[in-house]
């Protein structure tokens, strides 16, 4: 699990260094930082998957250092899209020859880079051969893989905020669903994913929905979708002859099931969260799961019940690290250490504020009873406001 973000000259941040949880939280305003979290950790999967940031083991005293990496931060890629070095390069750097570094914390295994800046480049070569990789005073482990953070090769979904709508088809890419396991930055692959692994079982534990049918994963992504809208059933079919595959849902009315209908023909959020639902559902041990408002288009009980799925994916081992802009979600989470779903320090807030130039980040604590120890201005304080304003 990675334990800590630490960002320098990367867009908004100048020099920042963020604790992580199995589940945090990031809030804030728009444009305040929030998204070039996600965006760092995605950037350094990206690269290392796209053959430029590969370490070799090098033993140096009690530290490892990097040998010889390939190239450097890829911008460009299936991820994300970042531009150049002009645009992620922090507006007010001190250096006469800027560098960008990010690093992350795995227990005691610190590993770092450090890039040039190249304005007009979409590839950042590392400034440096030899950089540190293990934190002070860690045994140094043996084997190339050592060097390596595990999220470089755990299971991983990033799931962007413009996600698929409804459609009459959906992709039927067989090594995106299949092979990597993948659901695509924007949830495209979901559906032939479900379709492949709807006999796939969800084993006992936090994830496993009271109210299903079975274990098995179609049902289970169906109990949960019924928290966001009750008594709805998913079917993912093959189209014969097409590379796609069809989503359709049906629903037990008062009288029995309905017929089945298209995605065109539901509300446009249950779509929406589906791969939200599946990427929860199917993080296991080890797995990192990025989210981007993972609420959008759901009516605030079923935000509430997405920050409880997405604790249950924390609670059964995975990291799961979400954007969002709904108190109803911070209140999940919230919830979910009240009622003993989660422990107090597994869960991590920050709130993000700034000007569009720099970020300043406040990082509330919850205790055992859900309570944060502080409540800054602006951390989803508008109703308190705007009824202030009404009975005045």
């Amino acid at each position: 699990m990675i334990d800590r973000l630490t960002l320098r000259n990367f867009k908004a941040f100048g020099d920042a260094s963020l604790p992580l949880g199995p589940l945090t939280l990031l809030t804030g305003l728009n444009s305040s930082g929030k998204s070039s979290v996600l965006q760092a950790l995605a950037l350094l999967r990206q690269s290392y998957e796209a053959g430029v940031l590969i370490a070799s083991e090098s033993p140096l005293g009690a530290r490892l250092r990097s040998g010889v990496a390939s190239e450097g931060f890829l911008l460009n890629g299936e991820l994300v899209g970042l531009g150049t070095g002009e645009d992620v390069l922090h507006e007010e750097f001190a250096e006469d020859k800027p560098r960008i570094e990010l690093s992350v914390d795995e227990g005691p295994y610190h590993y770092g880079w450090t890039v040039k800046y190249a304005p007009e480049q979409n590839l950042l070569p590392l400034s440096e051969a030899d950089l540190p990789l293990t934190g002070e005073g860690a045994a140094a482990p043996a084997g190339p893989e050592a060097v390596r953070p595990a999220f470089f090769t755990a299971p991983f979904q990033y799931l962007h905020a413009d996600r698929i709508s409804p459609a009459e088809f959906y992709p039927r890419d067989h090594h995106a669903a299949v092979g990597r396991g993948f659901l695509g930055v924007r949830g495209e692959h979901t559906v032939n994913f479900l379709r492949h692994h709807a006999r796939t079982g969800i084993p006992a534990g936090p994830l496993h929905h009271p109210n299903a049918d079975s274990d098995l994963l179609l049902d289970q992504a169906a109990a949960w979708m019924g928290d966001l809208c009750p008594g709805v059933d998913i079917q993912a079919d093959a189209i014969e002859g097409a590379d796609a595959v069809r989503l359709s849902y049906g629903f037990q009315g008062m009288l029995g099931p309905t017929r089945r209908r298209r995605p065109s023909n539901v509300g446009f959020g249950l779509t929406y969260v589906l791969p939200v639902v599946v990427a929860c559902l199917t993080a296991g041990p080890g797995s990192l799961v990025l989210l981007e408002n993972p609420e959008a288009h759901l009516h605030p009980q079923g935000q509430t019940r997405m920050a409880a799925l997405a604790a249950a994916a924390a609670a059964q081992g995975a990291q799961v690290i979400m954007e969002t802009h709904s108190d109803h979600v911070i209140n999940g989470a919230r919830l979910a250490v009240k009622e003993g779903r989660m422990a107090p320090r597994d869960v991590v807030f920050h709130y993000f504020r700034g000007d569009g130039t720099g970020a300043e980040v406040v990082s509330p604590r919850v205790d055992a009873d859900g309570m944060l120890d502080q409540w800054p201005t602006g951390f989803f304080d508008e109703l308190e406001n705007t009824l202030d304003k009404l009975i005045g």
